[in-house]
């Protein structure tokens, strides 16, 4: 396993569209792998293969939670999307950076798992904006173009750490 090196800002490839995989070998394992390292190393909630420059269709989800739920999704799709939150985003490809997005409050979102089998998730409130914010990854969408205007806001590391 490895860290892969992170996609920023003005990174043009995170405007484009990943491709579907169209077979789950040895090296897209390592890539979810790397790519659940890499997250976990920046304290990252998700990350699509795009943000490490692989433009496929993969995405790492992790929620820190009790349950240690964590998910890797090859080619996953939203199905359906049900009520509507406002939540504060953030995302690793624009370090600092935060704003309020509204997202779905309930999905369905169908993806073959690591091991090729087609699995249908449920997820409401922080799960559903983690699979919307990384298939949008998917698609060539960032965060910052959904933020509600005048919400978005850059917060200065040292400044944080100062208030603690």
């Amino acid at each position: 396993m490895a860290i892969r090196n992170l996609r920023y800002e003005n990174d043009e490839i995170l405007k484009k569209h990943s491709r579907e995989i169209e077979v789950i070998d040895d090296k897209i394992k390592e890539l979810a792998e790397d790519m659940m390292e890499t997250m976990h190393k920046w304290d990252g909630v998700g990350l699509a293969g795009v943000q490490v420059g692989v433009l496929k269709r993969i995405i790492v989800i992790d929620l820190y939670d009790e349950e240690k739920t964590q998910y890797t999704l090859i080619n996953p799709v939203l199905v359906k999307q049900k009520g509507e939150q406002e939540v504060e985003e953030g995302c690793l490809s624009f370090p600092n950076q935060f704003g309020k997005v509204k997202r779905p409050k309930e999905v369905v979102v169908e993806a073959l798992d690591i091991n090729g089998k087609k699995i249908t998730i449920k997820a409401k409130d922080l799960l559903a904006q983690a699979l919307c914010h990384e298939i949008d990854h998917l698609n060539g969408i960032v965060f910052t173009e959904k933020v509600e205007p005048g919400t978005l806001e850059t917060v200065n590391p040292d400044e944080t750490k100062n208030q603690k």
